[in-house]
């Protein structure tokens, strides 16, 4: 009955009842945020894992751009089905040198975490610029626009690999300062295949 006259009270009071939603909304705030914050695996680097080089950390921004995460998730989850089918299960610490995490959730077309190695460059050109030319039954859209658009044509790769080393990452003065000669001539779909064959393997996303 108390219970009964609590919720009677919280539903005639507009402020107590703004009160209590948001007091319940930021406890489930919390408990999805804190763990990410304090879990000392996702700041500390995987051996094998290494910062995006220049091609490749450009070819993400090109993943992400695209809205590529709203259909393939990057991360195996610990369960059989999902290591028979995409490899070895994703690890938090392979994730250190990613912001923002592309782990997803949904899954219209499949895992890319461990892709890496699975398709040759050549493959994943044609699927990119005409899926359907590989995978005649795939849903996914065409991006013929990456074969045209040259990789560097933002020219802002120094200004992003700076900003991620204030935040950690181990990029040096010669690293950045190469960057601009590492993307001259190649197009996005070269940049973004570069990105998709270091998913899983050692150095970006780094592999178990």
């Amino acid at each position: 009955m108390k219970a009964f006259d609590l919720h009677r009270k919280l539903e005639r009071h507009s402020g107590l009842l703004i009160f209590g939603i948001l007091f319940v909304s930021a406890i489930g705030g919390l408990v999805q945020v804190l763990p990410t914050v304090l879990d000392a695996r996702l700041v500390t680097p995987a051996p094998t894992a290494l910062p995006y080089d220049p091609v490749a950390l450009t070819g993400r921004d090109i993943y992400i751009r695209e809205s590529c995460g709203t259909c393939h998730s990057q991360q195996v989850r610990p369960l059989l089905a999902e290591v028979r089918r995409y490899g070895p299960f994703s690890k938090a610490e392979e994730f250190a040198f990613d912001r923002p995490f592309l782990w997803g959730s949904k899954r219209t077309g499949p895992d890319l975490h461990r892709i890496a190695g699975k398709y040759s460059d050549a493959w994943h050109r044609i699927h990119l610029l005409n899926p359907r030319a590989v995978v005649p039954d795939s849903i996914m859209p065409a991006y013929p626009w990456l074969a045209e658009r040259p990789a560097d044509s933002g020219k802002n790769i120094q200004a992003k690999m700076r900003a991620l080393r204030r935040l950690g990452h181990p990029y040096t003065d010669a690293d950045i300062e190469a960057a601009p000669g590492a993307l001259q001539g190649l197009t996005e779909v070269d940049a973004l295949v570069a990105y998709l064959q270091g998913l899983g393997m050692p150095g970006p996303g780094g592999a178990p």
